[in-house]
């Protein structure tokens, strides 16, 4: 969309829309504890962000899935473009044993 210019539709609904995501952390063995603990104040923080629905974190098999829902796909850039998301981005690339995945996800019902 340029400046000026008139959203179309369809811009306007994915902008409205709720955005899920389920992105799915495995911590290096040696870096589990410190890995909760980030990811516990990235969900404090992300918690008051705007349009935050959901930002929970849960363990399960030795990996952490955070289950995360924003009002809108502009909620969801504008927390990505957070200083705490950036600084979790960067602290966790050293906590990980893989890249981390994120799965959009609906919600039924």
């Amino acid at each position: 969309m340029t400046t000026g210019s008139t959203p179309t539709a369809e811009q306007q609904a994915q902008q409205i829309r709720e955005v899920w995501l389920l992105p799915v952390f495995t911590p290096r063995p040696d870096c589990a504890a410190e890995l909760s603990a980030a990811l516990r104040e990235l969900q404090q923080e992300s918690r008051q962000d705007q349009g935050s629905i959901e930002y929970s974190v849960y363990a399960v098999d030795g990996r952490f899935i955070l289950i995360e829902g924003w009002d809108s796909q502009t909620d969801l850039e504008r927390h990505n473009e957070q200083a705490h998301v950036q600084e979790f981005v960067a602290l966790s690339a050293r906590l990980l044993a893989k890249p981390f995945t994120v799965t959009p996800i609906t919600r039924v019902g």
